[in-house]
Parts: structure tokens; sequence; C-alpha cells
């Protein structure tokens, strides 16, 4: 079969590659679930894969098929399968089991262990191919009715652990009811989250780069949340605006000065999520003894969070479905880019990094078809 990898450690090496096809005994104890591959989305974690920044084939491999945000229906299972069958929607997780306790009981998004497996992104081959074979126990069934924007519940997951990582957190005060949260980002990533927040009742100001009229403006305020630049307000600042602060921050930037803004931004007993990953070697200066003191004397919390499980990605069906009772066809709006065919890997990674007024891109590797 056809798929698209890179050489990793090579720059802007990726390309077609020619593999055997998947099987279902390929997975032992009967629990195969062989994928017929839809949509895959590309981020920038592909982007810097292809650039060589990280990633690592497979062991006996000498390259990485690429992809972690993979869409595709089951076309056929092992005989103690159970949770799917041939017809099913479906996506598969990213993280794979290591060694740590945490890996060992199925969180395995909270590994202490140095070596990670993720599919598409270290040591696992990716979903950017015409099929895949995975067990059961990573594969999650998606409804029907979201067929055609299943392939944005990978990302749609990063906020799911986030949010619910907060919650989890705010446990510590016994009472903690948020009315006003920020999100940092109207990209991808910063959209659901403004999505998941709305969908749980609260205000949200979301911050951007771009000055309106745009996309992804208009996306946010459909919702009923407030877009506003950070040129237009400081993130720093913007308590004067919004007194008290946010209650809950949700960072998605990949711009690490943001982040002790938005630490001046966070309300009393506030949780700041921080969900991008960020390379180099930036440096910026920073009011070091105030933010300390706010933190210690208001009781704030900062966490960071990373890939998602199993429990996330079921959240993630649940919130786009609902998504989709309250703001129907907001999600759709969200699929800017397709490229069609795994042989215009070029393209795809052409709009992936220059693609104006990009949101999500995608490659359809086949076509949904009729139910």
């Amino acid at each position: 079969m056809r798929a698209i990898a890179v050489t990793p450690g090579v720059p802007g090496s990726v390309r077609l590659v020619e593999m055997p096809s998947p099987e279902v005994s390929d997975v032992g104890g009967g629990r195969g679930v062989l994928v017929r591959v839809l949509r895959v989305g590309v981020d920038g974690t592909d982007k810097e894969i292809n650039a060589a920044e990280y990633g690592a084939a497979p062991e006996g491999s000498d390259f990485l098929v690429i992809g972690h945000e993979g869409f595709g229906q089951v076309e056929a299972t092992g005989p103690n399968v159970t949770e799917v069958e041939p017809g099913d929607y479906v996506v598969a997780t990213v993280r794979r089991p290591g060694g740590s306790i945490y890996d060992l009981i199925g969180t395995n998004d909270m590994t202490t262990d140095s070596v990670y497996y993720e599919r598409g992104i270290n040591l696992r081959h990716g979903f950017m191919s015409e099929y895949y074979v995975d067990d059961a126990e990573f594969v999650v069934k998606v409804p029907r009715g979201l067929k055609d924007v299943g392939v944005l519940l990978e990302p749609m997951t990063v906020v799911e652990k986030g949010v619910a990582q907060a919650y989890e957190i705010q446990r510590r005060l016994r009472v903690w009811r948020p009315r006003r949260a920020a999100v940092m980002g109207a990209g991808t990533i910063g959209l659901l989250a403004t999505l998941a927040l709305r969908l749980r009742g609260l205000e949200v100001v979301t911050f951007g780069k771009t000055p309106k009229p745009h996309l992804n403006a208009e996306l946010v305020e459909a919702l009923g949340a407030s877009y506003v630049t950070s040129d237009e307000l400081p993130v720093a600042d913007s308590p004067a605006r919004f007194p008290g602060g946010f209650d809950l921050i949700f960072e998605a930037t990949g711009y690490s000065p943001i982040v002790f803004d938005s630490m001046r931004a966070l309300a009393r007993n506030g949780v700041l999520v921080l969900s991008s990953v960020t390379g180099g070697d930036r440096r910026v200066e920073v009011p070091a003894d105030r933010i300390n003191l706010e933190f210690v004397l208001g009781n704030k919390v900062m966490v960071g969070t990373v890939n998602a499980n199993r429990e996330y990605f079921e959240a993630g069906v649940r919130d786009m479905s609902q998504a989709e009772l309250e703001y129907p066809g907001w999600l759709a709006r969200l699929l800017t880019h397709p490229v069609r065919g795994l042989e215009n890997y070029r393209e795809l990674f052409d709009k992936l990094t220059a693609g104006k007024g990009a949101i999500k891109v995608y490659c359809e590797v086949a076509g949904l078809g009729p139910d």
C-alpha cells in the first residue's frame, strides 16, 4: 500500500512510499481492527518532523509514516473484537503504552518513561496510509453523524484533556465554579478550546493576532465568545477590562512569552493550562517577583498537558456531538484546506506551511462515500 513518510533526521524528506498492507492478524489475541483511512489532518507536529526537529522510525524501519490525526472506517475485525464492527467510523488514539505505572493503568499520556511511543510521531508508524491495523483498545467509535468532521477528533482531545485536568486540579478548592475563561490563540486548538469552554457555559475571551474581519474571529463570535487581538489589548493588561482576570486560561499559541503574560491575567484561585510545544531558546524579561507573589498569595496553578488517552477521545466525541446540535455546521467550517490523494503530499505540506487562511489542512485519502 501507499503511505506518506519521512526519514527522521533528514530535513525535507517527506515522500510517498510503498509498504506491505496490514492485516487483522498482525494484532494478537484476536483483537485486531483493520481500518481503511479516509482523512488525516496535519499540523505543526508534522511540519516539525519533516524539518527533522524530532521523530524516530520504528525499530527495523528506515522511515516513519507520519500522520497522527487519523479518521477511517473499519474494514475487518478479529474474532474477539466487540467494540466496533465493519462499516463503523473510527479514530485511533496516538500514544501507545510503555513500561511506567501510568502506562500499565491505561494513562499512557501521563507516562514517566523517557522513551515514548506515538503513532506518526515517535517509534510507531502513523495513519497517513491507505490502511492501518490496531488493537481495539486504542480504537474509538465515531457516530455516523460526525463522519464529515471526524478528522477533528484528535485535536479536540488536546482540549478535552487540558480542560478536564483543570477541573480535576481545582477539586482542591472543594467549590470551583469558573465563570470567565480566556483562550490564547485562535488556531485549530484555540478554536476548539473556545468551543469546549462555551459548551460548559463559560464567558470566553479568545486572544488572536490577526485583526478582524477574518474567519477565525467569525468562528469565535459565532459561539458567543469575544475575539480580541493581543495588540489591541495586551494580555497582561487584560484584567483592566475584565476585572479580576480569568478563572481558567487555555494557552495554545506556540509562542512561549505569552505564558508569562497569561500568568498575570489569571484570577485568584485560577488555573492556567499550557498546551503549546515550543522549541528554540527564546528568552524574555519578566517581572518574576510580581508573578511569583501573585501566584503564591492568589493560590494559582499552572499545568502542562500533552497527548490524550482513550477517556479524552470519548469525551471529544460527546462534545463534538453536542456542538453539532448547538452550533450546527460550525465544526465543518474549520476544515478549510483539503488535499485529495496521498500522491499530492507536496501540496499538502505547501498548504500546511503557507496556506492562506488555513485552519485545518487535511488529506482526503479516500472518499467518505454514502452510509
